[in-house]
């Protein structure tokens, strides 16, 4: 059944609040992490190499206020066993297709993040029924397939992630170590996306951040060119991993997109989104002691919840660390609220500049 209209969500009613299973698909398994239950619209996002959902924990409850999310971990990342054999591509993008059927989701907004942008393209363009896309930091540049280039290039990106970012990533590849890593690796460094892209029938939104080396600019454009229908955007002061940093305008982009379909392809433009921020990241923190006590152990009872391979622990720590999350950042909210703030001119807030501008972007 298609999911029933329903009131945005606020913060503190169920945007915090992770659900978790595991679906079984034969020999391999794939674990969804879920909040929200009513909404316009579903979610599915899917995470590149290496990591976990938890790379979207900032980026869901933003979406959360559109429609219910729902974030995979796929074998071998997270905790989730894999087989004797490395996946391909094809087979990961079988299991995403698995996983929206088992869940009953109609009409998903399937979103892809890094080595997830094959897997989803893959799926999508042998599944024309799925009717929107998110690529985010789409791989790989087919005039830079080799492992070398690419760990320079994923080098670069990660010199402007935040720290928290890093420590995301440390701890995934912990969990999905060198062995499972290394035999995926080929299979990523191969897959021809630039093939299959002519092939998606889907709305696709392309988002890359401003120091994203992994998808430089002339790339990017390239995928918009391929893409039958598409529109292209770049966050400033954005890495790899932009949808962690820049949640917010990310979030803001995706829905926008999923409410209004192209209807003349913007392939190959790629243009600059800037927030009222100016480019900041978004979704600042001022957490207290406790906020940060919770986190933390938050993270532990995931962590050992995958090590357990137990969902309802697994659920049960991310839904305490995003209540932490939440905390601090209302707090942080509400102590940039000022008299001065309210006390702008009728002109400011009129202009654009205020909000966000369009414009092509440069590189």
């Amino acid at each position: 059944m298609p999911a029933e209209s329903a009131a945005p969500l606020e913060p503190g009613d169920s945007a915090t609040e992770v659900t978790v299973r595991s679906l079984d698909a034969g020999e391999v398994s794939v674990r969804v992490s879920t909040i929200g239950q009513g909404g316009t619209r579903p979610f599915v996002l899917v995470p590149g190499i290496g990591v976990a959902s938890n790379y979207f924990e900032r980026l869901a409850p933003n979406l959360n206020r559109f429609g219910p999310v729902h974030a995979l971990d796929l074998p071998g990342f997270a905790g989730v066993p894999h087989p004797e054999r490395a996946m391909t591509i094809r087979q990961y993008a079988d299991l995403v297709g698995f996983a929206i059927d088992r869940l009953g989701l109609v009409d998903p907004v399937v979103v892809g993040h890094s080595m997830g942008t094959q897997v989803v393209v893959d799926l999508v363009a042998r599944r024309p029924e799925i009717r929107t896309l998110v690529l985010i930091g789409p791989v790989i540049n087919p005039r830079e397939r080799s492992v070398g280039v690419q760990a320079v290039r994923f080098l670069q990106a990660a010199a402007h992630e935040p720290g928290r970012v890093k420590l995301l990533a440390l701890t995934a590849y912990l969990f999905c170590g060198p062995k499972w890593f290394s035999r995926i690796l080929p299979k990523m460094m191969r897959f021809p996306i630039e093939r299959a892209l002519p092939r998606v029938r889907a709305d696709t939104l392309v988002i890359r951040g401003e120091f994203d080396a992994v998808a430089p600019p002339d790339w990017v454009r390239r995928v918009g060119e391929l893409l039958p229908s598409s529109r292209l955007w770049e966050i400033p002061g954005a890495g790899h991993s932009v949808m962690h940093a820049h949640a917010e305008e990310v979030a803001e982009l995706c829905v926008e997109h999923a409410e209004q379909p192209i209807e003349v392809d913007e392939g190959g433009v790629l243009r600059e989104f800037r927030h009222a921020r100016d480019g900041g990241e978004s979704g600042e923190y001022r957490p207290t002691p406790a906020n940060v006590v919770s986190a933390v152990r938050g993270r532990l009872t995931e962590a050992l919840g995958m090590l357990r391979r137990d969902d309802r622990l697994i659920a049960e720590g991310k839904t305490e660390h995003a209540e932490a999350m939440l905390e601090a950042h209302e707090r942080a909210e509400g102590s940039d609220e000022s008299p001065a703030a309210e006390d702008e001119s009728p002109a400011a807030e009129e202009s654009p500049a205020a909000d966000e501008t369009a414009e092509p972007a440069g590189g």
